[in-house]
């Protein structure tokens, strides 16, 4: 039943696996882990992502994932767009959307009933029958029910504490807000006591991103931002986020978006 508006994968892998590049949709993202463990980076955070934890996605949300020390993992990764519920948005009033990316921990008595949901969900997904889009997303708004009601218990809500995550976390909100400044990895290693050449190491493995290409991405989208809901200058924006050379900055975001600064802003 795969398709535009719902998509769902049933996953299990052994051995060190991670998303070949950070990426983000336009569509709604669930990442729920049946089993092992997961790293999972979103929006300049890092968390571990653990048995009967659920990761919520936002359109238009950078996000990664990699192995953890424990390599096992059984995952389902369901997107849908808010077309998938068009029909029924008036049952969703006050439940969905839920306005930001988040991790969260269901409470292990739940746990067993959200595995039943999304393992029937992959079931009816299998084979072309009569209804299968009926049954799916009246699944996916019982699934949205659960979620909601243990957002609203917010001690459910994971808050990363792993101390090397949260430090990587630090460096990537240090770079979201002063993007606009030079960033260079010696400066921001000798910021935060440690070794410039650990940091390269372990930003890569827990974010998918090199240092300085995540400078370049958080830098590229401002400018969209920018360019989306401003009729500032291209040179200008250029400036306002960091490039110090107009060429730059064009190749750069031509690079990342296929297009250039001003045939993004005619399409957006």
């Amino acid at each position: 039943m795969a398709g535009v508006d719902f998509s769902i994968q049933h996953m299990r892998k052994a051995g060190y696996i991670k998303m070949p590049r950070p990426h983000s949709h336009t569509s709604y993202e669930l990442y729920y882990l049946l089993d092992g463990e997961r790293v999972y980076f979103m929006n300049g955070s890092v968390y571990t992502a653990q048995k009967g934890d659920i990761v919520i996605v936002e359109p238009g949300d950078l996000h990664s994932t990699s192995s953890s020390e424990l390599p096992e993992f059984e995952r389902i990764l369901i997107n849908f767009t808010p077309n998938f519920l068009t029909e029924v948005a008036g049952w969703l009033d006050g439940i969905f959307p839920f306005g930001k990316s988040l991790l969260i921990r269901f409470p292990f008595k739940a746990q067993a009933t959200i595995d039943r949901l999304l393992l029937q969900m992959v079931d009816e997904c299998k084979e072309p029958i009569s209804y299968n889009k009926t049954v799916v997303r009246a699944l996916l708004i019982e699934l949205l029910v659960h979620i909601r009601r243990t957002i609203d218990l917010e001690q459910n809500i994971v808050i990363e504490k792993h101390p090397m995550h949260q430090k990587i976390s630090e460096i990537a909100g240090y770079i979201q807000q002063n993007h606009a400044e030079p960033i260079l990895l010696e400066k921001v290693a000798k910021q935060f006591f440690i070794s410039p050449s650990y940091l390269s190491r372990i930003f890569v493995k827990l974010t998918g991103f090199h240092f300085r290409e995540y400078v370049q991405v958080v830098r590229i989208r401002e400018a969209e931002k920018q360019l989306r809901n401003t009729k500032e200058k291209v040179q200008n924006i250029a400036d306002h986020v960091g490039f110090e050379r107009i060429e730059h900055f064009n190749r750069v975001f031509k690079k990342l978006n296929g297009l250039s600064p001003l045939q993004y802003r005619k399409l957006n």
